[in-house]
């Protein structure tokens, strides 16, 4: 709880009176960004944008959800959960919250989550959703259209890749890249694109040109010192 509060005053305060490696650091330790992308430094990240190979946008043709298993076995994809019953929904829902209640069988039943894209604070886990931060459309269309099955399922459950976010804000994004959709918190725009472009490089998927500019765009907030 005081994690919590202490991020909400973070986030509270103008964006111009705060580091963005000092919100990095307030997000990581509240567990409200995914994984690796809050120990990357924007330098690290302005190179490997760098080597993204840059592609005209992919086909959607073939696509569908379901080639990409997801809410697998949170253990199997390496979730730190002591229940082998848990899901990847809700191990992310566990790691993201505060004071989560957990039930039978691994039921997420309340718990406290700031949402980072919004900063609005959520009770019931009914208005979460795990974000995909590199939508999964998102990636088919860059390169994921020829990974198999295995592949496709890891990549769904990678907790690297994953964001516990108010289901509003989740819908608003969609598929979209940085190109056509930013985080409406800016606070977040620095370790966002260190996110998007870490998911890119480990998984050797391609950017367009617009989403290239944009993520270059977002880069310049972590600069803001």
């Amino acid at each position: 709880m005081r994690r919590m509060a202490v991020l909400a005053a973070v986030l509270g305060t103008a964006t111009t009176l705060i580091s963005c490696s000092e919100i990095e650091e307030v997000l990581r330790e509240s567990g409200a960004t995914a994984g690796r992308e809050a120990r990357v430094s924007p330098g690290a990240a302005g190179r490997a944008l760098e080597k993204l190979e840059v592609s005209p946008t992919g086909s959607m043709s073939g696509y569908d959800r379901e080639d990409f298993p997801h809410w697998s076995d949170a253990q199997e994809f390496g979730w730190r959960v002591s229940d082998s019953a848990c899901d990847v929904r809700e191990a992310a829902l566990m790691r993201d919250g505060e004071s989560v209640v957990v039930g039978e069988g691994c039921d997420v039943e309340s718990g406290r989550w700031l949402d980072p894209y919004t900063r609005r604070t959520y009770t019931d886990p009914l208005d979460i959703d795990i974000d995909h931060l590199v939508p999964l459309a998102n990636a088919y269309r860059s390169g994921a259209s020829e990974w198999d099955e295995a592949k496709r399922e890891r990549y769904a459950n990678d907790p690297d890749n994953l964001l516990s976010v108010e289901d509003n804000a989740n819908q608003e994004k969609g598929d979209k890249g940085p190109e056509a959709w930013k985080p409406p918190n800016r606070a977040i725009w620095c370790s966002y694109a260190k996110g998007w472009i870490s998911v890119k490089s480990d998984y050797d998927l391609t950017i367009n040109p617009q989403e290239k500019v944009s993520l270059n765009q977002m880069l310049a907030a972590c600069k803001k010192r």
